[in-house]
């Protein structure tokens, strides 16, 4: 059988899309999956994301870690999601789509891409690192010379200290009072990628909880290129949560499964 796919890039952060309004694809097939992302023998990809119908939105995302497993929610892959609707004529400049954590708003304009994330309630502070969940668990940790940091070693080990499902951990050095570099450690991919939108956004809601920052709009450089985070806080909660930043579409080709 030959598939119809699509590569998309947000920050570096890049997806395989599938149009699975047909439900032909066999995502049941974990091995395809996995097959598919990898770099040396298959098109290469972070993840793999399914374009679905859904009865109460614009349309529903099915996100696939490059393991094979079915993953948590993926920011950049949301924001990319949208970007390839709205090509495949789907939506327009505005969408309301169904994901793994529920009901998310977007916008798109000039290629960049405005998600709307999950509400925030909970936070936890501990003595070197803050633990948040923004669609996926985030473990958020402040170092010096991020640059030059160990992202690879160190974030493994993190990640295993969280059981079995593990965690993504992000590490942050802070460049001034609104904005932060970010570099993820990501799980599924089990190695760092060159962005994480639910990583900036636990980045960006961390620094706020913890006094490093006033700012309810933040920067976030990443090694793929820059996000952007903006927030309400309403009674320690965080409303109105949203990712901005570009979603680029890279290819087209056609793959015989």
């Amino acid at each position: 059988m030959n598939i119809t796919f699509y590569k998309y890039e947000g920050t570096g952060n890049d997806f395989i899309m599938i149009d699975n309004r047909d439900t032909l694809f066999p995502k049941e097939n974990s091995h395809l999956v996995h097959k598919l992302c990898d770099r040396h023998f298959g098109i290469g990809a972070d993840g793999i994301i399914l374009l679905e119908t859904d009865i109460e939105a614009d349309f529903k995302m099915v996100y696939y870690n490059a393991d094979g497993n079915e993953g948590t929610m993926c920011g950049n892959g949301g924001r990319c999601i949208v970007a390839f609707a709205n090509k495949l004529g789907v939506v327009s400049n505005k969408t309301t789509f169904n994901a793994v954590d529920g009901i998310h708003h977007a916008t798109i304009e000039n290629k960049l891409v405005s998600l709307q994330m999950i509400d925030v309630k909970t936070v936890e502070i501990h003595n070197n690192y803050v633990f948040t969940n923004t669609g996926s668990p985030h473990h958020v940790q402040l170092v010096e010379n991020l640059t030059d940091y160990d992202v690879v070693t160190n974030g493994k080990k993190i990640r295993n200290n969280y059981g079995d499902e593990g965690s993504n951990v992000n590490f942050v050095q802070q460049l001034n009072d609104t904005t932060f570099k970010v570099r993820t450690y990501e799980r599924g991919v089990e190695d760092e990628t060159l962005a994480c939108g639910t990583g900036v956004t636990a980045v960006a809601i961390a620094m706020h909880k913890t006094n490093k920052t006033k700012a309810t709009n933040i920067k976030l450089p990443v090694l793929g290129g820059e996000l952007e985070v903006s927030f309400n806080v309403e009674n320690e909660h965080y409303k109105n949560v949203f990712l901005k930043g570009p979603a680029t579409f890279v290819f087209k080709g056609i793959i015989e499964i």
